[in-house]
């Protein structure tokens, strides 16, 4: 489609894929292929014509575990530092980091920890009215670079002491 109203011959669709362990994301996307192809079929495609699945196992990024004991070390250790007041526990997300790659099968310890760099004020309005605030890779994210940079820092520097203890 060269305009809103033609149909095109080829259509581009990409995907993030990801899953808290490698064998549900194999699972996964052998089941993408699967049902990509007999829908096609079901719906009278022929076989030359079927779509045409690429996987570009390079751009793979895994989702990031935390290590349990690590992370409950870590935040103690925080909730000391910065005040429990300050250290809010989150449920898994499927966020991913290159470093989440050395953490695979638990070769070794790892975490992520997000520091909150928004304006408290647009936090406690967003709490009120519901709006949502910028993500990290949103174009109108904008860290408030005080008292930020200085909590990032206690922070690493809090974690490199607690860990070569």
């Amino acid at each position: 489609g060269t305009k809103h109203n033609i149909i095109p011959d080829e259509v581009k669709l990409q995907l993030t894929v990801r899953a808290y362990r490698e064998e549900v994301r194999k699972r996964i996307l052998a089941s993408i292929d699967r049902i990509t192809l007999n829908i096609a079929e079901a719906a009278g495609i022929p076989v030359e014509r079927a779509p045409i699945i690429n996987l570009h196992e390079k751009e793979f990024t895994p989702s990031t575990y935390n290590t349990p004991g690590l992370i409950q070390r870590l935040g103690s250790t925080l909730e000391k530092s910065l005040g429990a007041e300050n250290v809010v526990k989150k449920d898994p997300v499927m966020g991913a980091e290159d470093f989440g790659r050395f953490s695979l099968e638990g070769a070794i310890p790892s975490s992520i920890i997000w520091l909150g760099a928004v304006d408290p004020e647009r936090v406690a309005k967003s709490k009120k009215d519901g709006a949502s605030l910028p993500s990290l890779h949103s174009p109108i994210f904008a860290p408030l670079p005080e008292p930020t940079i200085r909590t990032g820092v206690k922070t690493i520097v809090t974690c490199v002491i607690e860990l070569m203890k």
